[in-house]
Parts: structure tokens; sequence; C-alpha cells
């Protein structure tokens, strides 16, 4: 069933709004992380920890809002069972309300993604695999990863793209 693109922008506006409400909720500073930081969130975001940036170790991204999803990917040769935070949580806890991202890789790579995928589909910050901790080798340790069996129609070129593994940072234009 296709939905109708203002429906689409309903929600995606929505979203912001919960996400800004999230943002002006924390008038106290978010703790600092007591683990190695696994992802650093900078830029236009209105919730900080860390010298005006998000750090996040395994704990605080452990007690955000988590999937599972179980899907193929055109990386892996068969399905896997994926846990991670949702993005749009991690977005939300920044306090997040630009209209895209820029995510980096351990290795340099960069990809641009649309925050309205974030609310539009369970896109994940994959952290375990088959109930395992992602390693760096392993696409680890945080993989951006859309539900692709659940909706086929993300299998093209430009989302895969967007489906970054080693991710460790988030900017926020």
């Amino acid at each position: 069933m296709r939905v109708p693109a203002f429906l689409c922008q309903v929600g995606v506006l929505l979203g912001l709004l919960v996400a800004g409400g999230i943002g002006q909720a924390h008038s106290q500073p978010l703790p600092a992380p007591e683990g190695p930081v696994l992802l650093k969130v900078s830029g236009n975001i209105q919730n900080t920890n860390v010298d005006a940036q998000l750090l996040l170790d395994r704990a605080m991204l452990d007690d955000l809002e988590s999937r599972a999803l179980v899907t193929d990917t055109p990386w892996h040769s068969q399905a896997s069972r994926f846990e991670g935070p949702l993005l749009r949580s991690v977005l939300e806890s920044a306090g997040v309300t630009a209209d895209s991202i820029r995510v980096h890789a351990l290795n340099g790579f960069v990809a641009d993604i649309p925050v309205s995928d974030a609310y539009r589909y369970d896109v994940i910050l994959a952290m375990k695999q088959d109930g395992e901790a992602m390693s760096v080798r392993n696409f680890g340790p945080l993989f951006v990863l859309y539900p692709f069996d659940d909706h086929p129609e993300l299998l093209n070129e430009s989302v895969q793209f967007r489906s970054v593994w080693q991710v460790d940072a988030i900017e926020v234009p």
C-alpha cells in the first residue's frame, strides 16, 4: 500500500515536534558517558553532555528505544537478526530538528540521510548481529540499517548508500 505524500509529511512534522519537545525537556545537562564512546553527535543539536556534543556509550545507546530487525541485506549472505536503537530515538535524544544528518564512518566515508527516513521507517543503528556485539571487522560498532525485508522499495542504490557501517559520528548541519 502506498502512503500519500501529504501523510508522510504530516508524520515527519509530528516526529520533529516530538523531537523538539524532548529536546526542551532536558533542561539539565545529560550525563557524560562512563564507558568508551561509540557515537558522537555534534553540530546543530539542543542536548549535549561534553563540549557542545552528545557523546554516547554502549549503555546510553542501550537505554534508548530500540528494535530487533530480521532482514537480508545486500552485504550479507543470509538474513540476520540485528538489534540497536532506533535512529529517531538517537536524534530525539540529541534534540535534532534539522532536515538531514551527515553520518560518518571510521574509514572516512560520509553519507547524508534525510531525517524523514528515521520517522518513515524503523531505521536502527545496529549494535548487535545475531546476539553478538558488532565488531569493526563486521560492520560495527554501529551500522545504519533500514528494514529492507519489510520495505522492498528500500532496496535501491540511494538507500544502500545511506546504510553506513562502522559509524562513529553524526553531524547535524
